[in-house]
């Protein structure tokens, strides 16, 4: 096992904000590539009636994820909260305290690795 830290949001949509949060959303995927060599996996989902949204991402440590977490609070935050809903966040992998932390309000679950590998 790694020391990968991982996550999936499940988030609704505002009614209404399709069109924002898709400007948003690539605004932070450009952002996160660019800018971020710790994220490993930074991936957007959409429902088909555009009214559900997964984001998978995945990065090399807790380090980074934190880096992430300060940017998005920093860039993005109050936009992303302006047309998105959150509804729950799973937490995978071996997150830092200072992670888990981080998430605290979104309550996440987090889920404790117990075997398997990562390629």
């Amino acid at each position: 096992m790694t020391g990968h830290v991982y996550w999936m949001f499940d988030l609704e949509i505002k009614d209404g904000e399709y069109e924002t949060f898709e400007a948003l959303m690539k605004e932070m995927v450009a952002a996160t590539e660019a800018n971020e060599p710790g994220a490993l996996d930074y991936e957007w989902s959409v429902s088909e009636d555009k009214k559900t949204c997964h984001i998978l991402e995945r990065y090399e440590d807790s380090a980074a994820t934190m880096v992430h977490m300060g940017n998005f609070g920093k860039n993005f935050g109050r936009r992303f909260m302006a047309v998105l809903k959150p509804r729950s966040v799973t937490l995978y992998g071996n997150p830092s305290e200072e992670v888990v932390r981080a998430l605290g309000a979104m309550s996440p679950v987090v889920m404790t690795p117990v075997g398997g590998f990562s390629r």
